[in-house]
């Protein structure tokens, strides 16, 4: 992340208990650990780089485990005053053992969960601490710990390979480069529709979907894995869609905040969902290059809805914010509540709709949920999982 190459841990003694950290790996954040008795450890996450605030996402490796013991984790530097911690949501662990022996992944684990305020803080910002007591399940096991289900670059890049390997996916979805980040790396962009035949192509709408412009929100992209994995399978219902319509897709808006492990920022230091009016291409480049390929297809065909997919860390459910203005048209059609009341009615146990929220606030206006909508897009929204 800064140059630095992991530097493994010496131990003493083969009496030494410490647990081993690490988290300069793909998606890693911790900054800092304390030993603060035998089986206390508390932990400082590294902020977003270039920033000094945004801690929220955490990933990172423990060794040296000892089975069967109390062992407590407090992270102290959070900055959200209230969190889904409070309300029954638990960490996430990963044992190799685990996966090894018994092919189990990710769980959740930890009991006596608090979040609350502490006495410190910085900048005039107040922190807040996690803290949660667990057993390892295995004697000298590797194991990680995670705020979400990690999905890193590199995951991307494995399915999306799979999907240009695949001899009947690769014919209705094509996988382009948009453009690339600060760093470098490739976002990438899928157009995904069936062939089609003359002129038959421009009658087809437009839909958007776009995820990842916060790194640390991971479920945006397992929602965007479970979208590609139904548009591109051969049910009845795909086909139909792939036949009506033109799907162009950005699964990753943020690569690089992925890779080094942030929670809502670019390498510009900036929250990139604040950034859809800039014209700043060299620093933004993502959403530049997103709101120009929009425009462009808008030039070619109807867009019928357009969607950035997020997670949300004090709400619970599945739900919506859209954008209509004081007095919205008549039309049921254009009514931006359309869409989301569909929603709630065929998968009422995954959606809420007394959740969604459809005001445009002054501070939301650089998001790209309400620069598409000013742009002529009346479905326009971003997409919220807890």
């Amino acid at each position: 992340v800064r140059g630095l190459s992991p530097s493994k841990q010496i131990l003493h003694e083969n009496g030494d208990n410490t647990l081993i950290f690490e988290a300069r790996f793909e998606s890693g954040n911790l900054q800092k650990v304390v030993k603060v008795n035998e089986f206390e450890y508390q932990l400082t996450l590294r902020t977003d780089l270039y920033t000094s605030k945004y801690t929220q996402w955490y990933y990172f490796q423990v060794s040296n485990t000892q089975a069967g013991m109390p062992y407590r984790f407090t992270i102290v530097n959070f900055t959200k005053p209230n969190s889904l911690y409070k309300r029954g949501m638990r960490p996430l662990l990963y044992s190799e053992a685990d996966a090894k022996k018994h092919n189990v992944g990710w769980r959740r684990t930890g009991n006596e969960i608090k979040y609350y305020r502490n006495n410190t803080g910085q900048g005039g910002r107040q922190y807040f601490s996690l803290t949660w007591t667990f057993q390892f399940p295995h004697n000298r096991d590797t194991c990680y710990f995670a705020h979400c289900y990690p999905y890193t670059y590199s995951n991307l890049q494995d399915y999306l390979v799979s999907i240009s390997k695949d001899p009947v996916k690769s014919k209705f979805c094509k996988i382009h480069i948009l453009c690339h980040s600060l760093a470098r790396n490739i976002v990438y962009v899928l157009t995904i529709t069936s062939p089609h035949e003359g002129d038959k192509d421009t009658k087809r709408k437009a839909v958007i979907l776009t995820a990842r412009v916060h790194p640390g929100e991971t479920n945006s992209s397992w929602i965007m894995k479970g979208f590609l994995d139904y548009i591109l399978g051969n049910s009845g219902n795909a086909q139909v869609l792939r036949n009506n319509f033109v799907f162009k897709v950005i699964p990753m808006l943020n690569p690089d905040g992925v890779i080094v492990g942030n929670h809502r920022c670019s390498l510009a230091g900036q929250d990139l969902n604040r950034k859809y009016k800039s014209n700043l291409k060299e620093f933004y480049p993502s959403i530049w290059y997103t709101r120009n390929m929009i425009k462009r297809v808008m030039e070619e065909r109807d867009i019928i809805l357009y969607c950035d997919l997020h997670g949300h860390n004090r709400k619970k459910n599945v739900f919506v914010y859209g954008c209509e203005r004081k007095q919205q048209a008549k039309a049921p059609t254009l009514h931006p509540r359309v869409f989301p009341l569909l929603l709630s009615k065929i998968c009422p146990d995954k959606f809420s709709f007394s959740d969604c929220r459809f005001r445009v606030q002054k501070s939301k206006e650089g998001t790209g949920r309400v620069v598409m909508w000013k742009m002529g897009i009346s479905n326009s929204y971003t997409l919220e999982a807890s």
